[in-house]
């Protein structure tokens, strides 16, 4: 399925609301707006395999910009909304994107941006105006809301958050098949999480970044309802899921943790009942907040481990999460391999980076070198994202950490999330990022970054007593031995930490 049938079947049907304002954009408003943009990509030359990129907020038209590019068999790159000018040209230069769309809000930085884009042909502004652009809303009002002749089927190729350097563009190959064709992932979502026409879909994250947005797009191919926060709020949240009658959503462990620091009569005042299942990937999550979660909602939350890439799919659903807690799953697609730094599988219980076998094809946009480093180094054609874990003897996979992030302290390797996964339930830390500082003796040692909840109480006695909780848990050596505060850490709406931009500060040489 896709908008246009059920456009056909029920027009009036809302296929987004926003959960802020109330605007609502029906299947047939979906459809017809998809239509007419796609019928501008072909006006302006567009052909099956091109690029088009995007820079909006959840903006109610964000989808059908979206839909547009997919049914006219054209790449699509949506942008964070919160990069500057340099990194946004960099983006849509990089992608080799021909049609470039933003929206008045966020004008100044995509005038500034697209100045410097020669490739880009086309650049429209939604809601208002700016230099170098075209109002999109007249350019659209000019084509039919019928479909183009040559529908067929496209592709995100969505960038990594760059939290650990330039991002990446992901490119998966684009089938160009018929539109009525399910992909892979909705054929995971069906098998696991049941949608159907009748379903209502609460979606809490940026829809730029690759889960939201294909999650959206997976459920609006059933006729489902699409409700979209333009930013989350614990609170908000949980409103939202009482006015609209939510079945499903999707969030990240620091959403959990957020809503768990919620006042109890917060907590208790919304009915959440309608939710069927509570979805969480994109960072491992502590098992005290899931655990904390479970007992508040029920056995509704599952989890999954994947990435943009598409090279696996893993999967724990209440049941076998609560017989094997912390891990994020058992593989559905591709077959994991645990492996040491020269690609040897390693047995079960012991550390290495996670590859998979036989998992989908990508690359990484104009950038061969880094499409090798995603590859095993002998050469069998397996493919990582750059963790480390472990499996169990039943096959569920554990996640140690990112490989980047690993601190070599005296020759010991400390991973980071241990104690990040220690310190984020304390009561008194709203955020926490633990990583390596340098030591001339140990070459590097452990330092905890902290968001308190209360920066009152900021100083040397809750330094004092974050290290003892920490310590409490973990051995020694795995725990910071020095505390900072901050008032907010720079987390990506999704869930991740740009962790780089504060080890910057802290490693001077090598900014």
């Amino acid at each position: 399925m896709y908008p246009g049938a059920i456009a056909a079947v029920t027009p009036d049907k809302p296929a987004v609301i926003m959960a802020g304002s109330g605007q609502v954009v029906t299947y047939r408003e979906l459809d017809e707006e998809s239509n007419r943009l796609a019928h501008l990509f072909r006006a302006a030359g567009l052909r099956p395999g091109d690029h088009v990129a995007f820079m909006l907020a959840n903006h109610p038209l964000f989808l059908a910009v979206a839909w547009a590019a997919h049914r006219a068999g054209l790449y699509y790159t949506p942008i964070s909304s919160r990069l500057q000018a340099d990194e946004l040209a960099y983006i849509i230069s990089n992608c080799g994107a021909r049609v470039f769309i933003s929206s008045a809000d966020l004008a100044a930085v995509a005038a500034s941006a697209t100045a410097g884009t020669p490739g880009v042909e086309l650049r429209l502004m939604l809601g208002g105006e700016a230099e170098g652009f075209t109002s999109y809303e007249q350019a659209v009002a000019e084509h039919p809301a019928t479909p183009i002749e040559d529908e067929c089927t496209g592709a995100d190729m969505l960038y990594s958050s760059g939290t650990t350097g330039r991002p990446k563009g992901v490119k998966v190959p684009a089938t160009h098949g018929p539109l009525e064709e399910p992909g892979m992932l909705l054929r995971l979502i069906q098998g696991l999480f049941a949608p159907s026409a009748d379903s209502v879909y609460l979606s809490p994250a940026p829809l730029y970044h690759a889960a939201p947005l294909r999650y959206c797009m997976s459920f609006q191919r059933l006729g489902a309802t699409v409700v979209v926060m333009e930013r989350f709020d614990p609170e908000r949240y949980l409103a939202a899921v009482e006015q609209y009658a939510v079945t499903h959503s999707q969030l990240v462990p620091t959403m959990f943790i957020k809503m768990l620091k919620l006042p109890q009569e917060v907590r208790d005042k919304y009915d959440v009942s309608s939710l069927r299942y509570a979805i969480h990937a994109a960072a491992p999550c502590p098992v005290p907040v899931k655990e904390q979660m479970m007992e508040w909602w029920g056995p509704i939350v599952h989890e999954y481990y994947a990435g943009t890439e598409g090279n696996g799919f893993l999967y724990a659903g209440p049941d076998d999460w609560l017989a094997h807690k912390g891990t994020v799953g058992r593989s559905l697609l591709g077959v994991v391999h645990i492996c040491d730094e020269n690609g040897d599988d390693l047995p079960p219980g012991e550390h290495g980076t996670i590859y998979f076998e036989n998992g989908g094809r990508f690359e990484y946009h104009g950038d061969p070198d880094k499409t090798r480093s995603a590859q095993d180094p002998q050469g069998r054609g397996w493919t990582t994202l750059g963790d480390i874990g472990h499996l169990d003897e039943d096959g569920f996979l554990y996640l140690t950490d990112r490989r980047s992030y690993m601190i070599i302290s005296g020759g010991v390797n400390i991973y980071p999330q241990e104690a990040e996964n220690v310190l984020s339930v304390h009561p008194k830390v709203a955020d926490v990022a633990v990583f390596g500082v340098p030591d001339e003796e140990m070459g590097e040692q452990v330092k905890a970054v902290v968001e308190p909840v209360s920066m009152a109480e900021a100083g040397p006695g809750l330094e004092a007593e974050l290290i003892a909780y920490c310590r409490e848990h973990l051995a020694h050596y795995k725990c910071p031995r020095s505390v900072d505060f901050r008032a907010e850490l720079p987390r990506h709406p999704t869930g991740k930490l740009y962790k780089r931009l504060l080890k910057d500060e802290y490693w001077p040489a090598k900014r």
